[in-house]
């Protein structure tokens, strides 16, 4: 890995963060897959010399979920639609209580091109533990994904049309980023 070592700030103005959801049930061509951009966070990364010296926490504020695109569904996802879903997530789905993933451990391979990060991700009022990979290309160019199982931190997955139209109990956090490069 090409990392320049030392403590990298990462957020909104020099990253991405986003959700995205998926659906299912009797009703699921009435509903839409959803990207959902994180729009206030934060992480640091820490560097070391050697690959086993990286460490990674990142804080997430659950309000500042904004949806970006709908796709599938019956109809377009307006404005109105996506303004509603953000107000059920704060409402009824989220906790207002920051979102916190911190390292425990970093697995390299590949020369360090992909990490494994394990940890300990703390959401809702349940803290447990989480894995995902981490590429890095030659030019400090990070990309990840997550499956969180929404049920694991005492979150109900949404449900309309009388239960006809669900959310997928996973949901993926991705990732995206460029550190600088030694």
């Amino acid at each position: 890995m090409s990392i320049q070592p030392g403590s990298h700030q990462l957020g909104p103005e020099n990253a991405t963060l986003r959700v995205e959801t998926s659906r299912r049930g009797a009703a699921a061509k009435a509903g839409h897959d959803l990207v959902i951009d994180v729009t206030s966070w934060e992480a640091t990364v820490e560097v070391g010399d050697r690959s086993d010296q990286l460490t990674l926490w990142l804080r997430a504020e659950p309000g500042s979920l904004k949806v970006l695109e709908g796709t599938g569904g019956v109809r377009p996802l307006g404005e109105d639609d996506k303004e509603e879903i953000q107000r059920t997530m704060a409402e009824q789905v989220l906790s207002a209580e920051p979102i916190e993933f911190r390292s425990t451990d970093v697995e390299a391979s590949k020369g360090r091109e992909r990490l494994r990060i394990s940890g300990e991700l703390r959401m809702n009022g349940a803290t447990g533990p989480l894995e995902f990979e981490l590429d890095v290309d030659a030019d400090g160019k990070v990309t990840g994904r997550a499956t969180v199982r929404q049920s694991d931190w005492g979150i109900e997955p949404y449900s309309g049309l009388f239960g006809a139209l669900k959310v997928k109990d996973e949901v993926r956090v991705l990732a995206d980023a460029t550190l600088p490069v030694a």
